[in-house]
């Protein structure tokens, strides 16, 4: 039992962290550009809320669905952590990754943009109400994690060259993609 939970816990801070790299690869590029210090704390709030609501809203009707399609359900979760994780890491090559930056100097946009980088995490948490996760502890690492990576990002945004931020959403891409493998096949990683 508590390996179970210990195994969980990893699994869950793993997931976090991955998808928060890819708020964490926005928000690197988006720190080079002219950000005032509210802005960026609005904008990594917001991510973190999202990352937060959306694998909520997720996991609600991945439980839906594992009660009514069993075993089918949790092998269609997997597939969609690969697919995601594949997403993010072909996104690495994709020419059409560059963000519109008048977007955010609204609060209508930074809330867009916030959904917009947390919009993957919906597909996840769906993957996760599937499998039964804990619901307090994954939407409170998900949405702490996204966050304070969201502000690193800035932060490092400012002091950096835009090439890393694309390695980070392809490393958090590969990520999913190997826990997406493991649910599917039921490997114990």
């Amino acid at each position: 039992m508590a390996q179970d939970m210990i195994s969980e816990g990893i699994t869950l801070s793993m997931m976090a962290l991955a998808l928060g790299m890819d708020a964490f690869s926005v928000c690197m590029g988006m720190g080079m550009t002219t950000f005032r210090l509210r802005q960026i704390a609005k904008a990594g709030a917001l991510i973190g809320a999202f990352h937060a609501l959306m694998p909520l809203a997720g996991m609600f009707l991945g439980q839906l669905l594992s009660q009514h399609f069993g075993s089918i359900a949790g092998k269609a979760g997997g597939v969609l952590l690969m697919l995601i994780g594949s997403q993010m890491i072909l996104s690495l090559v994709s020419q059409n990754h560059d963000r519109i930056e008048k977007m955010y100097s609204t609060d209508t946009g930074l809330i867009l943009f916030a959904i917009g980088v947390s919009i993957d995490s919906f597909s996840v948490g769906l993957s996760m109400g599937i499998f039964g996760a804990r619901v307090l502890a994954t939407i409170i690492l998900f949405g702490l994690s996204s966050m304070i990576l969201a502000w690193a990002g800035f932060f490092v945004g400012r002091r950096s060259q835009r090439v890393l931020g694309r390695y980070g959403e392809a490393l958090g891409g590969v990520i999913l993609f190997i826990f997406g493998v493991k649910i599917l096949f039921h490997l114990h990683l």
